[in-house]
């Protein structure tokens, strides 16, 4: 008996097209397919910030939050909501924008008021969740252009504004926890004051 070969590769792309779920082929630079592939490359980021932490509780959330993120991917990738597989996909929700406000509410208890901006850096974890909410804003950015041209669901561009806050909270969390110093943004006074 022959198995059928698998492959990655389709050429289908060839063109500089990819396919929508709806089978609809756009242009790979269209606002759209630019949303997703942000969504895409921060779910690679979170991929590296869970290996990189011991903390049990932080692996089990950033796992929760892949998941999610690739939901948000197939919402972004579907224009007519009679395309998303909601058969065995839940889109995103007011319910997963509150998963990750307790979220970050945990966090916040254990941490000292925030009295200056911060500069990213300190620790290897440190900076990767500071380039993941880099690319979550970069992200969001894209998906209000979509919209504004196109529906976004509301919850989809509530829920990654959440993320983005999420972020910057695991970043302060891994400086403490890492024993550091927050690089605090001190900038200098301007000559000729006082």
């Amino acid at each position: 008996m022959m198995m059928k070969e698998n492959k990655v590769y389709t050429k289908t792309g060839d063109d500089g097209t990819t396919s929508l779920n709806s089978g609809l082929r756009v242009k790979k630079h269209h606002i759209r397919v630019a949303a997703y592939g942000n969504i895409d490359e921060l779910n690679a980021w979170v991929g590296l910030i869970r290996d990189s932490t011991a903390n049990v509780l932080d692996r089990e959330f950033l796992h929760i939050l892949q998941n999610h993120l690739m939901v948000l991917g197939t919402q972004l990738s579907t224009i007519r909501e009679e395309d998303f597989p909601s058969d065995f996909i839940n889109p995103i929700q007011e319910e997963h924008i509150s998963e990750i406000e307790n979220e970050i509410d945990r966090i916040s208890l254990d941490l000292p008021p925030l009295k200056n901006f911060i500069l990213p850096g300190g620790h290897p974890i440190v900076s990767y969740t500071h380039l993941a909410r880099c690319v979550c804003r970069r992200a969001e950015r894209q998906i209000t252009e979509l919209n504004a041209n196109e529906r976004v669901s509301p919850s989809v561009i509530a829920f990654v504004n959440r993320l983005s806050d999420y972020f910057f909270v695991l970043s302060r969390k891994f400086t403490k926890d890492l024993h550091l110093e927050e690089n605090k943004w001190i900038p200098k006074e301007k000559k000729g004051t006082t």
